[in-house]
């Protein structure tokens, strides 16, 4: 696909669009990879830390209550990722990208010449496709990526709070990735990446707000669309995402009660914390380097009208998609950051580290001393207090 910005529209979506680094993956509905396609794999993200395997399983699920914003008919579409905890040893190695998914995020960050398709499709996770589940009721976490890359950017996040006992539900919203496979072999493609320069990034973070709280309609309602959704404890609900999908957090808890807490992962606020706030209900800031404390006007507007528990942290070293998977992939490739010098092994293990930990705390009444200020094992993190 080829896409056209304008400066002005560059200007507008400088805070929330991706920045051109290595590559991503994704969990799209298609068939498992094969034997060959597995072997050419040269990246595999780093294993979950958790006690669990990971099971995975894909939804497509349609809200004939809404006309798509982006297209302007038709119903609006949601891709979804469920992971959950699971039985070791049961199910399938699930793709990671579908071959086209693949050569369309490639193509959109210009590294169609240096990453072989079967190499980004081929990426190694650990969640396997119809595991069984293990039994029990766990806290469900939305994430939500960032415009215009799949949610499979945040697979390494989504396996590794699975395999600590949470399920997890990663959503692609139509239209605003360059590629997400759909039913029906239908690849839909970025039609948001125009129209938002005419509406303006709030209309993202808000349609996404309705797109959450379908979501959890359909997976904790009285006939829900996913068969293990028994495994999930609808008071215990929290959304977490990557830049929009980050600012979109603010967005769906404003709108949806059920959301108990929430984590911007270095997105501007295109949608603001309502002047009321968000009826004491616990937020997370965790931002790259530049995000300090007069780095992002949203963020500085916004902190006072946070009016639960709340952290504003950065790390060192780090850049936007430091939280997603871009730098452990693109490590592997050879393909670093010289701007955001934070070893890609190490933005994975930061970021697990403190979105787990305000997970434990905020959804399981865990103790995390972690999210208490600076640790000797973590010189990269800074706790900021304006």
């Amino acid at each position: 696909m080829t896409r056209r910005r304008t400066a002005a529209a560059a200007a507008l979506l400088t805070l929330l669009l991706p920045l051109p680094l290595a590559a991503a993956g994704t969990a799209a509905a298609a068939d498992p990879p094969s034997a060959a396609e597995r072997s050419r794999s040269a990246v595999e993200l780093p294993r979950p830390t958790g006690p669990f395997a990971v099971g995975r399983e894909d939804l497509h699920l349609v809200d004939r209550s809404r006309t798509d914003p982006w297209a302007g008919s038709g119903p609006r579409e949601l891709m979804v990722t469920m992971r959950y905890p699971a039985r070791r040893d049961t199910g399938s190695p699930a793709r990671y990208l579908t071959p086209e998914e693949a050569r369309l995020l490639l193509v959109d960050r210009g590294l169609d010449q240096a990453v072989p398709v079967e190499t980004l499709a081929g990426t190694a996770s650990a969640a396997r496709t119809g595991a069984r589940p293990l039994a029990g009721r766990h806290p469900l976490v939305v994430l939500s990526p960032g415009f215009t890359v799949h949610r499979a950017t945040l697979t390494a996040l989504a396996e590794d709070l699975a395999s600590r006992g949470y399920v997890v539900a990663a959503v692609d919203h139509a239209y605003e990735s360059v590629g997400t496979a759909f039913p029906g072999g239908r690849v839909l493609t970025c039609l948001a990446c125009d129209k938002a320069q005419e509406t303006g990034m709030r209309a993202v973070s808000d349609n996404r707000a309705r797109d959450v709280s379908f979501l959890l309609d359909r997976l904790t309602g009285p006939h829900p669309a996913w068969r293990h959704a028994g495994l999930i404890d609808p008071g215990r609900i929290a959304m977490a995402g990557h830049s929009i999908g980050g600012a979109s957090a603010i967005a769906a808890m404003a709108a949806d009660p059920r959301i108990r807490a929430g984590v911007n992962m270095d997105g501007g606020n295109a949608t603001p914390v309502p002047a009321t706030g968000l009826g004491g209900r616990p937020f997370l800031l965790l931002g790259a380097q530049q995000r300090g404390p007069g780095g992002n006007a949203s963020w500085d507007r916004d902190w006072p009208l946070l009016d639960g528990w709340k952290r504003w942290i950065t790390f060192d070293g780090s850049g936007h998609f430091t939280f997603s998977d871009f730098p452990a992939i693109g490590e592997q490739l050879g393909l670093n950051d010289p701007e955001t010098p934070l070893p890609g092994a190490r933005s994975v293990e930061l970021t697990r580290r403190y979105v787990g930990a305000f997970l434990d705390r905020h959804l399981r009444g865990q103790s995390r001393p972690v999210l208490d200020g600076p640790s000797a094992d973590a010189p990269e993190v800074r706790f900021h207090t304006p």
